[in-house]
């Protein structure tokens, strides 16, 4: 790691801090007639910088750069000498996007990503020599290690060294963990320098060394394959990877597709600095280090203003630590015209709901279906908040138009129909949903949710028994940790009147999910009817207790006052 922690990390300084706010008492410090008792000063010497330091430190360990960043920033301005406030200060000022940042990483000579800031810094300028050295000083451990040969190599092509680029990568490009990130940068560094050639032979390095490539490292190998005259097996890159990444898939339309094959993703060393900061900043969010890599995407973005992938990527790191004003701030800021601009719009959607404007992402998602017309990704994403508030008929439609845009149906389709099964179901319109579930599993027929929710279903209904225990069978040995799915199963069992096998699986479901009235109401069903009186009453009790959905309340209450009633219990088979 670097030596300067992550924000959640830094150790306190509340003893040098407690120290300056009681500078205004001492020992000798005026009794007042208090037998000698010191008296400090009405007003402590600096309050405001202790308050505000522990502001920011609260404040960035909730992922609030903005906040934290002021109340730093203030702390420092009282205690513009403190090596902890000036530390923490710039981490907040970096993680927000502050200008200032620059003004105090050249305080902090010893501090890494300090020097990466101000490297970059010398780059923009052109000061690739300096730029060099400052890499080359980074610590040689940890994730400095694997960030400093690329950025090494970017600098000696900066200063048009292309040949001495591409040996600093060379011996990485051997199988390792990391090879395809080298490969990927020797294919930009060699694309750069109009090397087409060797821009294809590490393309296609870093695409095998790769199990499940980024949409960056498509977007990036589709263009270097295009250069190359690869075009056909460019075309054939896109087509592979649609329909598993909704990024790719709203950005490589006809005209997305054009862009991507002749616009160079990295023209000049600077953004190359950029990208590889942007690749770390991915692997690191991955392998749960979010501060670093939010620092890593802010360091990106400062080089290259208005880099869509890094700041995408810093949107999802805001938002997955529940800064959703700040991430909708940086999704506001990309470029209407980039090619990922459509992809920014799903996301700002997303945030828009979180935030609980419902009825604010709704629009942005019929504004997005309108401009991208071939895209169903939208209108799926609109059917699920239209589900998520109840409004059935709504969600359908949005399904409806959904997957009236898709080009050919295939097995990674499934999740549509199943979704607008639901809400058809919902609806009350069941031959519609029941279709829908079939055809779900036509698609993918071993998927354990919908065979779960069609098979629960139909034992509700009564039909299809003996189909319906067969498809919750195969659910439960899919997924036999989930406690819903079991409950399926035990409910099943108890309308065929095997009530040794309902309480067995009900059991089980009450383990997995204890908290669930439904399931405990179903528990105590089973036991009513296998004689276990007492039993069933406790577990009545429980599922009122854990808050019956409404209307079910009273149901429950009648079962305790009189018992299971007889056209609630199974029939004897014969």
């Amino acid at each position: 790691m670097f030596g300067t922690p992550p924000p959640r990390r830094f150790p306190m300084l509340a003893l040098a801090l407690l120290a300056a706010c009681a500078a205004g008492s001492s020992p000798d410090a005026a009794s007042n007639g208090n037998d000698g008792i010191a008296v400090p000063d009405a007003a402590p010497a600096r309050p405001s910088s202790y308050g505000s330091y522990l502001a920011g430190r609260l404040a960035i360990s909730e992922s609030d750069t903005r906040y934290a960043a002021d109340s730093l920033l203030t702390a420092l301005r009282l205690e513009p000498e403190e090596p902890e406030v000036l530390q923490r200060a710039f981490i907040a000022t970096v993680l927000d996007g502050r200008p200032d940042a620059v003004r105090l990483a050249r305080r902090l000579p010893d501090n890494p990503i300090a020097q990466l800031l101000i490297a970059g810094a010398d780059a923009q300028a052109g000061r690739w020599e300096r730029a060099e050295q400052r890499y080359r000083a980074l610590p040689r451990q940890g994730v400095a290690q694997l960030l400093q040969p690329l950025l090494i190599a970017w600098a000696q092509q900066g200063r048009g060294q292309t040949d001495a680029a591409l040996a600093t990568l060379r011996p990485l490009l051997e199988p390792g963990r990391l090879a395809g990130l080298y490969a990927l940068h020797a294919a930009l560094i060699a694309d750069v320098a109009s090397r087409p050639r060797e821009a294809e032979r590490f393309i296609r390095l870093a695409l095998s060394a790769t199990d499940q490539p980024t949409v960056r490292l498509i977007q990036i190998a589709a263009g270097v394959l295009a250069r190359a005259g690869r075009e056909a097996d460019a075309q054939r890159l896109l087509d592979d990877n649609l329909r598993t990444q909704d990024d790719l898939a709203l950005v490589a339309g006809e005209e997305g597709r054009r862009r991507l094959l002749t616009t160079q993703p990295v023209s000049a060393a600077v953004e190359g600095i950029a990208e590889a900061q942007l690749a770390l900043a991915a692997a690191l969010r991955g392998q749960a280090a979010p501060e670093f890599s939010l620092l890593l995407t802010r360091l990106a973005i400062r080089l290259r203003p208005g880099f869509a992938p890094a700041m995408l990527l810093a949107a999802d790191a805001l938002a997955q630590e529940d800064q959703h004003a700040a991430a909708l701030r940086l999704l506001d800021e990309v470029p209407e015209g980039d090619p990922l601009a459509p992809a920014a719009a799903l996301r700002r959607a997303a945030v828009l709901e979180r935030l609980g404007r419902a009825e604010d992402a709704a629009a942005a998602l019929r504004r997005l279906a309108e401009v991208r017309p071939a895209a169903w990704q939208p209108l799926a994403r609109l059917g699920d908040l239209e589900r998520t508030r109840s409004r059935w008929a709504e969600s359908v439609e949005a399904y409806d138009g959904a997957i009236s845009r898709l080009t050919q149906v295939g097995a990674q389709d499934w999740p549509l129909f199943y979704a607008r099964g639901i809400a058809q179901e919902r609806a009350g319109r069941w031959p519609r949903a029941e279709a829908d579930f079939r055809r779900a599993l036509e698609l993918s027929p071993e998927q354990p949710y919908v065979l779960n929710y069609l098979g629960y279903t139909w034992v509700e209904q009564g039909q299809n028994l003996a189909e319906a225990r067969s498809m919750l069978e195969r659910a439960v040995a899919a997924r036999p940790t989930d406690g819903n799915i079991a409950d399926s199963l035990g409910w099943a069992l108890f309308k065929l009147n095997d009530m040794a096998g309902a309480v067995r699986w009900l059991e089980r479901a009450v383990e997995l999910e204890p908290r669930s009235s439904v399931i405990n109401d179903h528990l105590g069903d089973a036991y009513f009817v296998a004689g276990r009186r007492h039993e069933a009453e406790f577990q009545w009790r429980r599922a009122l207790s854990l808050g019956p959905e409404a209307g079910e309340g009273p149901r429950i209450e009648a079962k305790l006052r009189d018992g299971l009633p007889a056209d609630a219990a199974p029939q004897p088979r014969n």
